[in-house]
């Protein structure tokens, strides 16, 4: 076994092992509303869900090397809102793209070609192209030397039509394709998917298809 004491190496080597062993990691495309009404797109993946009631997820940002806050972390402490998007094969290039460090009064969307619209119940942009949409209200803030670690509690949900059966509660993973991050600068779909039972060479019970959940 190779051992390592995180008490003895620094903290661009943990992050380093970690965020490329600690794989894969969903991806959240986040809209934020800057101080001059310009919204922001930007993805991160130190991104989960933490619990269904109240429904909240995490989100944690790191400061810049100078200490200066990224605009997400800016304009979530400001305004308190956010909405976090899943984001799919179809629009994995331009999630991409909105990582780039843009001046603040420049809109990642209207860069990258992405379609906003009116959320319901925050003011930051929801993202058409997006497949899912959280809209977040800020529940609670956890500071670290680092980072800032937001908890938002989801208030609403907008998904792409067909994608949600809202009579049983499932989700129609079979047209589901989100993407995640891997370790270093790659990313991975999620096509090759299994059960444990076929793994077993045990049929699935009926009662939970292996296609929704």
């Amino acid at each position: 076994m190779t051992e390592v004491d995180f008490e003895q190496i620094n903290a661009y080597q943990r992050y380093k092992l970690m965020a490329s062993l600690i794989v894969p990691r969903p991806i959240a495309l986040v809209t934020t509303l800057g101080a001059n009404g310009v919204a922001n797109a930007a993805p991160f993946s130190m991104f989960n869900m933490v619990g269904e009631d109240p429904p909240i997820v995490m989100l944690s940002i790191n400061r810049l090397t100078d200490g200066r806050l990224k605009d997400t972390a800016a304009n979530i402490l400001n305004q308190g809102e956010f909405v976090v998007h899943m984001t799919d094969e179809a629009m994995a290039s331009k999630m991409h793209a909105c990582g780039e460090a843009l001046p603040s009064h420049v809109s990642e969307l209207t860069h990258v070609g992405l379609t906003s619209a009116a959320s319901h119940t925050v003011k930051p942009p929801r993202i058409v192209e997006a497949p899912v949409a959280f809209e977040c209200v800020l529940h609670e803030t956890l500071e670290t030397p680092s980072r800032y670690v937001f908890i938002g509690r989801v208030k609403w949900l907008s998904a792409r039509d067909g994608l949600i059966d809202t009579q049983a509660w499932r989700v129609n993973l079979r047209d589901y394709h989100p993407v995640g991050r891997f370790g270093a600068s790659f990313y991975t779909t999620t096509r090759d998917r299994f059960s444990v039972e076929e793994v077993a060479g045990v049929a699935a019970p009926p009662s939970t298809p292996i296609d929704e959940i």
